[in-house]
């Protein structure tokens, strides 16, 4: 294990603790100050609060346009027969004539000749597409059969070849007897359908691992490791992706990356991150999961279109030889995924990318047996995400010493942007829809202040600029949705569009609360060390009264 980029265990040093208190302190600083404010001059509280406002404001028009940009870019590549591409850089020269002389305006062509046109220059540069396979690792702890038998299944039906994918499934000990039968099943059905079939059990109670996916899948990384090492494979010829059981990637995935990782020529310190969709079961969700699932898809398609602040998130695909150098993934985060980037960063001094894929890996949205549980479970899972936090003393330790070993400005941003961005989840959605307020319940000169009592429908008004990018979700979310189940009637598309007046309510007691608990946590040193498993249910009859619990 490489110490210098893991996160420290047990008794943190004053430094580490410093910048663990810091995100909290600032969201609960923000949140205090414009009480103080409020109290000590109504008029610059409300000045402090406009501010913010007009800030929101501006990054929400800015999101406005990323949004279109992002859907533009991911309904483009989606109609790309990456297959074609990938076949185009094993025969350079002729597939360059065929460009040339092509006059259509179809996505990233003149990347695509420019590709060519370097594979001509330098072909030993550049990996041969039929020498490359796929390591999909599918983590499992207790899911149903029911869950991960359609994810291995999606497998099947890609534009790669089947003979080049090489499926790990990762399950807990823990999860129990029955997720080892349905590992025997799933080899049963599916171990003679690819290249090859793993199962692969990750042993509990191992030392220096908190209890989480990282562990699992960083133990199922280094058993096909060991045996690609004992056949005396190039490591540089293997792309790895991790996938939950509910993932189901698009058929031309596997191709994308291929072509992305070949292009490349820093392939090795580079991460390849499709879109998140959280959709599969859009149809069945209570309307606020609805909300908060359409949101944090929109926001992994935002994210998607600033290639330069990309991060690792949930499934994405990295370069066998770079994971078996950092011992793949953290044992020590219960957010591995996000992690995984800062990791990458700081293992590789500052050389490391993320290069966006855009085509989707379609994901459940959050469903529990009962709405109560399902209200829960949501909350949970925002809160595990929001542990994000964690990574801010992290990504600090590695900056703000002497041996510093990445580039000082560039990591700066980066640190800069991480802790603004925990803060503002956890602070700006509660500023906003109650500050107005604020000042008339703490002065008690308030009442006799006129811009105090005008302060709420200055607000109001001033919001209303920001509801175009909530329309321009509205819009593209109809767009995305998948077919209607036949369990459900035609004016169930109305549910789809009045949910979204929940959206205040969902953005305070989900993103600002649950990003302000996992904060608070880390604030007074309680870690969150257990990996909160996600409840995942399924609707099974016609009656969608009736819903199987599938994890618990």
């Amino acid at each position: 294990m490489n110490e210098s980029i893991e996160i420290p265990l047990g008794k943190r040093t004053k430094k580490y603790r410093f910048f663990e208190i810091l995100p909290g302190m600032m969201s609960y600083l923000m949140l205090f100050l414009l009480v103080f404010l409020s109290w000590w001059n109504p008029i610059i509280a409300g000045i402090y609060l406009l501010v913010i406002i007009f800030t929101i404001i501006v990054k929400a028009i800015r999101l406005g346009i990323y949004t279109v940009r992002g859907y533009r870019l991911l309904e483009k590549a989606q109609k790309i027969d990456w297959r074609s591409r990938l076949n185009d850089l094993s025969n350079p020269a002729m597939s360059l004539t065929k460009w040339q002389g092509n006059k259509s305006n179809v996505f990233h062509k003149k990347r695509h000749i420019c590709a060519l046109e370097d594979i001509l220059k330098e072909p030993g540069e550049y990996p041969k597409p039929d020498d490359l396979y796929h390591i999909i690792i599918v983590a499992a702890y207790n899911e149903s059969i029911d869950v991960i038998d359609p994810t291995i299944k999606s497998l099947l039906n890609t534009t790669t070849p089947n003979s080049h994918l090489i499926v790990v499934f990762a399950y807990e000990q823990r999860g129990g007897e029955e997720i080892a039968r349905t590992a025997a099943i799933l080899k049963d059905r599916y171990g003679d359908k690819f290249g090859r079939f793993y199962t692969v059990m990750h042993p509990k109670d191992m030392p220096d691992e908190v209890v989480g996916k990282g562990g699992n899948i960083t133990y199922a990384g280094q058993y096909i490791a060991k045996v690609l090492k004992n056949e005396g494979k190039d490591f540089s010829s293997y792309i790895v992706t991790s996938l939950d059981c509910d993932n189901k990637p698009y058929p031309s995935y596997f191709d994308y990356v291929s072509y992305e990782y070949i292009i490349h020529k820093d392939r090795k310190q580079l991460a390849y991150q499709p879109i998140s969709l959280f959709i599969n079961n859009i149809w069945d969700v209570p309307a606020p999961m609805r909300v908060v699932a359409t949101s944090n898809s929109f926001w992994n398609i935002i994210s998607s279109a600033q290639p330069d602040k990309l991060r690792n998130f949930a499934s994405h695909s990295q370069p066998l030889s770079a994971l078996a150098e950092m011992d793949f993934w953290s044992k020590r985060s219960i957010v591995e995924d996000g992690h995984q980037f800062w990791r990458s960063y700081f293992f590789f001094k500052g050389n490391y990318g993320v290069v966006p894929v855009y085509v989707p890996i379609y994901q459940d949205a959050v469903l529990s047996e009962t709405y109560k549980k399902t209200l829960y479970a949501q909350f949970k899972q925002l809160r595990r995400w929001g542990y994000g936090v964690s990574d801010i003393p992290y990504v600090a330790s590695h900056i703000f010493v002497k041996n510093r070993q990445v580039p000082f400005l560039d990591s700066l941003v980066k640190f800069y942007e991480l802790l603004d961005g925990h803060v503002t989840l956890a602070s700006v959605a509660i500023l906003v829809t109650f500050g107005g307020w604020v000042p008339l319940l703490v002065s008690p000169d308030s009442g006799r202040s006129f811009p105090a009592h005008q302060l709420p429908q200055t607000i109001s008004i001033l919001m209303m600029a920001s509801l175009i990018g909530v329309l321009i979700t509205i819009f593209f979310s109809l767009k995305m949705l998948p077919p209607r189940p036949s369990r459900y009637k035609k004016h169930r598309i109305i549910y789809m569009v009045v949910q979204w007046f929940l959206m205040p309510v969902t953005s305070i007691l989900y993103s600002a609360l649950s990003a302000l608990n996992a904060q608070t946590h880390l604030l007074f040193g309680r870690y969150l060390d257990k990996f909160d498993v996600t409840e995942k249910a399924v609707i099974k009859d016609k009656n969608k009264k009736h819903k199987k619990i599938i994890n618990k």
